[in-house]
């Protein structure tokens, strides 16, 4: 089955479904398997580490792929920013922080520019950045996010868009997890979805064993919005608005709230939460994940999650054809 949208002619996909670029965890490999699959994989660039980026654009192959920057972290360097738009991605993605200078470089390169959204100032501001397509962005996801749930956010989203940039592109995310969800989030009048935890999940991401297992354990009940992960990693945010969302495992239930006293420990706490990290250790580090995780049950390879969330919408749309024009 296909789901024809203004995303998939917008980018030129076969399936209206987006790879978060979520940072570290969506590779090369990932963002590769999304879009052999029919979406777009977006590789997540994160705070920003050239030789990471050029690994992962290697693993990618000859895949046609994008990559997301946490806007502004990479800031603080861009040259980053001309390292990505040298290999051509399909399209580049900001998150979090002042769209300009950066979106002017990259509209000037020809190269499709998505901003992510958490409310109608961020909105309004990517508009007038020229944003081709905009992610709104619901508090359930996984990761850093703002106030907003999914469900108002996105009419809200396109009915302004439908005034003010008819020819702006919506995208939803924000637990977004199977096929129910696809065909909510064209319901309420976006394009196609953007997916995080469910394709974390994959067995292409580069997420340790252990954190897909903590995601298939999980219910929707076992996340918390907490700043104790971004303090022990020493990832100060410059607007507390955006709060990470992680499983509330033993490091986060020990932490959050006492932000001062973990910060009177960081320099034993550091270490050993990366240490946790590294040996995949779910319940002393931080498994970034949102609220879908309580319909996430088993690991597949990402193209049968692309597949089964297209061929369920499909269904739930009533599409006899396989196919939906927007």
């Amino acid at each position: 089955m296909r789901l024809k949208t203004r995303l998939t002619e917008k980018l030129r996909i076969k399936h209206p479904v987006l790879l978060a670029p979520m940072g570290v965890m969506a590779g090369g490999k990932l963002a590769a398997a999304v879009s052999d699959a029919g979406g777009l994989g977006i590789i997540g660039g994160g705070y920003g580490d050239a030789d990471w980026l050029e690994r992962q654009f290697a693993a990618a192959g000859n895949a046609r792929v994008g990559c997301g920057f946490i806007t502004w972290s990479m800031a603080r360097d861009p040259t980053l920013l001309d390292q990505v738009l040298a290999k051509r991605p399909a399209a580049l993605m900001l998150s979090f922080g002042e769209v300009e200078p950066h979106a002017s470089r990259i509209k000037a390169q020809g190269v499709p520019l998505i901003c992510q959204v958490q409310g109608m100032k961020y909105l309004r501001e990517a508009v007038e950045a020229g944003a081709d397509i905009i992610v709104a962005e619901g508090c359930e996801a996984g990761g850093h996010s703002g106030l907003r749930g999914l469900f108002t956010l996105v009419p809200e989203a396109a009915d302004y868009l439908s005034k003010h940039s008819p020819d702006t592109v919506l995208v939803a995310a924000g637990g977004v997890g199977d096929g129910r969800g696809l065909a909510a989030a064209l319901m309420l009048g976006a394009d196609g979805v953007l997916v995080g935890t469910r394709l974390l999940a994959s067995r292409e991401s580069e997420a340790p064993e252990g954190f897909r297992q903590a995601i298939i354990s999980a219910d929707g009940d076992a996340t918390v919005k907490s700043n104790s992960v971004d303090v022990v990693r020493k990832r100060y945010w410059p607007n507390p608005e955006f709060v990470v969302r992680v499983l509330n495992n033993s490091f986060v239930s020990k932490w959050h709230g006492c932000e001062r006293d973990l910060e009177a420990a960081i320099d034993v706490e550091h270490e050993r939460f990366w240490t946790a990290f590294a040996a995949g250790d779910a319940d002393h580090s931080g498994v970034l994940m949102g609220e879908v995780s309580g319909i996430i049950h088993d690991a597949p390879p990402a193209a049968q999650i692309v597949e089964d969330m297209v061929a369920q919408a499909c269904r739930l749309l009533g599409s006899h054809s396989g196919c939906v024009v927007r």
